[in-house]
């Protein structure tokens, strides 16, 4: 490829946890590529578990410094693909496949390259905001195929959801003969908005209601959103005598990854599977007899391709889904202008972790 055009980046890069650094980036826009300044993004918990210094040291000293976020929209400002123009407003997808990294190429990515998950799954991609400078820039570049255009007839708001709605999408996609049969019982673990939106993904795209959607929570008040399906508390559920389902999805993590897993373990029926989907940092323990004598399957998911971002775009311009959406949006925005604002929203995410997403607009011509 030739190159094109040498530009500057400034980026609010994390240093060390709590510790913000602004700096100019040195990039090389060539062939194929798209300039994307962001709009607005979203804090994911992945961005506060760097930004408090809650992942492992050895993946802090390997990854540290980089800019923040990978969930984000953006306005195209210099394009050199016949697919993309300037002025556009694109989801930016943070999974850059690596294919795409060798001059734009290459296939010689990963062991799965013949199957159809490889480009989320190719031990050559990089992640957006995980080990590499994310969305917290006023200049990004991506290869055009990550730069996936908005419908005139999606808001901003929620196509900036695309990122966690495409992770659910991938997952459940995986099991699409099995959510399409008439008699499939789905239970999900996790009242916060993955849960939420994998939840309601279930329902819109797979038509799943409350006869055969049961979400189990902790909080009433989180619960209380998931109106499309059955809710229960876990705290007042009794796991070894209750309904078998036939699937469950794992949307909890962390510290109560554990006990979500052993419940689904216990209500689903043989030859049920468990889809993963909670991010640990921790290992697990889990109920292997009873995995072995139901013959379950567990499977993990993690993050979602160019494919899925499209697929979940075409369900966004449904009216219904896009209100269903709209209940972990918060009623206003967080405006960005400098590195201070964008310290503050991190700092604030931090300590109120609520189940609103927290969006922050970005202003970069006040720097």
């Amino acid at each position: 490829m030739n190159m094109v055009m040498q530009l500057q980046s400034r980026a609010y890069r994390l240093i060390s946890p709590f510790q913000l650094q602004e700096v100019m980036v040195e990039q090389t826009l060539k062939e194929g590529q798209v300039v994307v300044e962001p709009i607005i993004a979203s804090i994911c918990h992945a961005d506060l578990r760097y930004y408090i210094g809650q992942r492992r040291p050895e993946a802090l000293s390997k990854k540290l410094p980089m800019a923040l976020l990978h969930e984000g929209i953006g306005k195209v400002v210099e394009s050199t693909s016949n697919d993309i123009k300037v002025n556009q407003k694109v989801v930016i997808v943070p999974n850059i496949p690596g294919h795409l990294l060798q001059n734009g190429f290459s296939k010689e990515c990963s062991s799965l390259c013949d199957q159809e998950f490889i480009d989320n799954y190719s031990e050559k991609n990089i992640f957006l905001g995980s080990g590499y400078d994310g969305i917290a820039q006023n200049r990004l570049i991506l290869p055009a195929e990550c730069a996936i255009p908005i419908p005139e007839n999606i808001p901003d708001e929620i196509a900036l959801l695309s990122e966690l709605c495409t992770v659910s999408y991938h997952a459940l996609s995986r099991v699409k003969n099995k959510l399409t049969l008439p008699n499939t019982r789905v239970a999900v673990f996790g009242d916060g908005p993955v849960g939420y939106l994998t939840a309601a993904m279930i329902h819109h795209v797979y038509g799943l209601d409350s006869n055969r959607l049961t979400v189990f929570g902790a909080v009433p008040d989180k619960l209380a959103h998931f109106d499309f399906a059955k809710q229960i508390l876990v705290q007042e559920y009794d796991f070894h005598s209750g309904e078998k389902v036939d699937m469950v999805v794992e949307c909890t993590g962390g510290s109560f990854s554990e006990s979500a897993i052993n419940q689904g373990i216990d209500i689903l029926a043989r030859g049920g599977l468990i889809i993963l989907m909670g991010v640990s940092e921790e290992r697990v323990p889990i109920n292997t007899r009873d995995v072995l004598e139901k013959g379950i399957t567990l499977f993990g998911s993690s993050r979602s391709s160019c494919m899925d971002y499209r697929a979940v775009l075409s369900e966004m311009q449904d009216l219904e889904y896009q209100k269903k959406l709209r209940a972990i949006l918060p009623l206003k925005f967080t405006p960005v202008k400098s590195i201070k604002d964008f310290k503050h929203a991190m700092d604030i995410a931090a300590k109120h972790r609520s189940w609103e997403k927290i969006v922050l607009e970005f202003d970069w011509e006040q720097t």
